[in-house]
């Protein structure tokens, strides 16, 4: 299959617009995006692949707006982002040793999980507000946390951030707006980290892949502009939808 087709983009770039638009409102674009790679034909190691770096140029617009309010706290970024990268660069690696056929049966229980998560954060709770207390907990928490969730980014990705935000609520007992910040450094982290690995052993498909980030980065810029009381009414069955096309997919019906 030629991936540099115009069919290619055609089905790559409006989902991965929308995965952009679905995670400014209420979070779990990355739902939409990597299934968006594999929906259109492209093999595993390709979209995983490819999908980081159209993650990493969204990634990179979050944190730059979080820089400029000064929500991130750099003496907890350094050592996460250090463990971050660590462990993404290894998930990256993990991924590309296993045959693609595991990877994508891996997405029958990874994608459910995650999307079960991601629609359902309440069920972990939250610390609300503005609390970061730099204490041993917290470094500790955050790096272990970016180790292991980075090394799940590194191999799949989708649910990241939601991931890295429980942890910090939860375990960490920050406040959610920190919680956010220091998600999206550790994130953009894995991302560069992993996308690295990727390029390295030729798996990105560059002039996609860009596009697709072009794509991604106006979705969430316009899903960023809507005010929504009910966002999630509107993410969650996108989402779903996104999914049982992948399913389809991967079941060979399309």
């Amino acid at each position: 299959m030629d991936f540099s087709s115009w069919t290619t983009f055609l089905i790559v770039c409006p989902l991965v617009g929308l995965a952009g638009f679905v995670d400014a409102i209420g979070g779990g674009g990355g739902l939409i995006s990597l299934p968006a790679y594999v929906i259109a034909g492209i093999p595993m190691h390709q979209a995983i692949a490819t999908n980081k770096l159209s993650s990493a140029c969204g990634t990179t617009l979050a944190v730059l707006r979080f820089w400029r309010n000064g929500l991130i706290n750099m003496k907890l970024a350094g050592p996460s982002v250090a463990a971050a990268i660590v462990g993404s660069a290894l998930g990256a690696r993990i991924s590309l040793l296993l045959d693609a056929a595991v990877m994508e049966r891996g997405l029958y229980v990874v994608l459910p999980v995650t999307a079960f998560i991601v629609m359902n954060k309440s069920l972990f709770g939250a610390h609300e507000g503005e609390r970061l207390v730099l204490n041993r907990r917290t470094y500790m928490t955050a790096c272990v946390a970016a180790f292991v969730i980075g090394m799940y980014d590194g191999a799949y990705g989708p649910g990241t951030g939601t991931f890295l935000i429980i942890a910090l609520t939860v375990f960490a007992k920050m406040g959610v707006a920190p919680a956010n910040a220091q998600s999206k450094v550790i994130n953009l982290a894995t991302n560069v980290a992993s996308l690295a690995v990727f390029l390295l052993s030729g798996n990105v498909l560059v002039t996609l892949g860009l596009a697709a980030a072009v794509c991604n980065m106006i979705g969430g810029y316009l899903g960023a502009g809507l005010v929504m009381q009910k966002g999630t009414n509107i993410v969650k069955p996108i989402i779903l939808a996104v999914l049982g096309l992948l399913a389809l997919k991967l079941a060979g019906v399309c």
